[in-house]
């Protein structure tokens, strides 16, 4: 397997296949090459330390429950330590713990990896790199495969090995979070949860913390939760907040157990969907409106940063109902949190960097892309409406929700896809110009958003390429019933003339 590792690269991490078990799908993620990109990134951390040999690295590392995680954590360690680093051995952990570990007091890493392959299938897995507080971005990742392949890194002496219990420092810092925010508003400082009913279902990821050791300690009851301890088979459910079968599981467990609120983590706890007491599931645009409500209430007409496919409805809640500034932004958390982080360098207060994808980041936390915090803040929320008499929908009850939505997702079938989006999109946009009703959203950071004004359409579509798929996927809403189909017909005059792009999921009923 003589193939470069950039292979692996994923914007500004790595991903691979790491075990057998998919027909199909060889192995690309080995230990091997584990072990060379824990040297580059020990040879990286080197380098930012102005190559002060005398200087000693430590390197926090976590995983999550994958079936191929101790076998990639024992090669890393393996790859640090020849090297001279002493690891701390984070064990399971949640990705935003080991971005923690690297501003954390008492655990100081100079770096940190936690090994996740997110909500991918179960032979697959990947290495995320933090450091100072942050993920690192793509031409970091692009110049530690750079220094892993060049193998520089040489050091006389050998590193130790120190088991190091994150998650408890990590727990601790959401209790203390909810315990201050929620102080002399109950009965009990030391428990203010009580009386509070929550389900979780941790997706047999890493998320059972969030139970033991936030929820319960403070009074609240979790009866009810599910699929707490992991297994990286995943029998249950895809470990994906946004999952069918989880949020259908979830909705009924809150039900079932007369549950004030249900939360769902993706596999590594970055990401998080929200059920409400009658079992509804908040995701979406109404996860966004969510976070902007909340944070609307502490930071008044703060910039938020949202993804592409958010609706019209939702930016005429953010701006008319709270006041706030939407910025529509590419869809990616990476590229959400980064503009969010631009514009409070350039003076302009943005709190909140959110995704309808389940991704949250606040400014107060640092902007990490963190799914157990927003699900705190919401906690929070709650139990300050609960004693009011009210739920969490108060918060969003304003929101205007579309009559029809649906997304279609059109492969590329041709070899260069980039070249094919580019080309389809610039024909399109030639094609929206001829027609009387519709008009191109030029604000706008990604893909073609239009707004489609016909009597029978009353409604907007976004067509752009996605971040890791030869796909063109169309994301379209309407306030009148039969619209999205008015505006698919138009679509499918267009479409008719164009080559490698399969149009045909255009003629099928799609799901909302």
């Amino acid at each position: 397997m003589g193939q470069s590792l950039s292979i692996l690269q994923n914007s500004g991490d790595v991903r691979g296949v790491a075990m057998e078990g998919i027909i199909g799908e060889e192995v690309t993620l080995t230990k091997e090459r584990a072990k060379q990109i824990g040297q580059g990134f020990a040879a990286w951390l080197m380098q930012r330390k102005q190559h002060r040999e005398d200087y000693h690295l430590h390197v926090a590392i976590g995983m999550d429950g994958r079936l191929s995680g101790p076998m990639l954590a024992d090669a890393v360690v393996e790859s640090l330590t020849s090297v001279g680093c002493d690891v701390l051995h984070c064990g399971l952990s949640s990705t935003p713990a080991m971005l923690m570990s690297t501003t954390s007091r008492g655990a100081d890493a100079d770096g940190a990896i936690m090994l996740t392959g997110s909500h991918t299938t179960f032979n697959r897995n990947g290495m995320k790199f933090f450091v100072e507080g942050r993920d690192i971005d793509s031409d970091e990742m692009s110049e530690i495969l750079r220094l892993a392949e060049s193998n520089s890194l040489r050091k006389s002496s050998r590193g130790d090995v120190h088991i190091f219990n994150m998650m408890m420092l990590y727990a601790e810092s959401l209790r203390e979070k909810i315990k201050t925010s929620l102080a002399g508003q109950t009965e009990d400082d030391e428990k203010p949860l009580t009386g509070l009913k929550v389900v979780v279902d941790a997706g047999n990821g890493a998320g059972e913390f969030y139970v033991s050791r936030v929820l319960q300690p403070l009074g609240a009851d979790t009866t009810g939760s599910t699929f707490l301890y992991p297994d990286g088979r995943f029998p249950n459910h895809s470990p994906n907040p946004e999952d069918y079968e989880a949020l259908k599981n979830a909705s009924a467990a809150v039900v079932e157990q007369g549950a004030d609120i249900g939360i769902v983590f993706d596999e590594d706890v970055d990401r998080v969907a929200i059920i409400d007491k009658g079992g509804k599931a908040i995701n979406r645009n109404e996860f966004v409106a969510m976070a902007a409500a909340i944070v609307q209430e502490e930071h008044p007409h703060t910039d938020i940063v949202t993804d592409s496919i958010t609706s019209t409805g939702l930016s005429y809640f953010v701006e008319k109902v709270l006041g706030a500034h939407q910025c529509r932004y590419q869809r990616g958390y990476r590229n959400v949190i980064g503009e969010a982080i631009k514009k409070n360098e350039n003076g302009v207060p943005c709190w909140l960097a959110v995704e309808t994808s389940g991704h949250a980041a606040f400014k107060e936390n640092n902007f990490c892309d963190d799914g157990a915090y927003f699900a705190t803040k919401v906690i929070i929320r709650l139990a300050q409406l609960k004693k009011e008499g009210k739920t969490l929908t108060t918060l969003i009850e304003k929101l205007p929700v579309p009559i029809e939505s649906c997304e279609y997702r059109l492969p590329i079938t041709g070899y260069d896809f980039s070249r094919t989006a580019e080309e389809t999109m610039r024909g399109l946009r030639q094609y929206v110009a001829q027609i009387a009703d519709w008009e191109e959203v030029n604000q706008n950071h990604e893909g073609l958003r239009v707004m489609c004004n016909g009597a029978e359409e009353q409604g907007w579509f976004l067509c752009r390429l996605s971040l890791h798929s030869p796909v063109l996927p169309f994301n379209i809403e309407s306030d009148k019933v039969g619209g999205v189909n008015a505006i698919v017909s138009k679509l499918k005059l267009y479409f008719r003339g164009v080559r490698d792009v399969d149009s045909t999921l255009f003629y099928q009923k799609q799901k909302k």
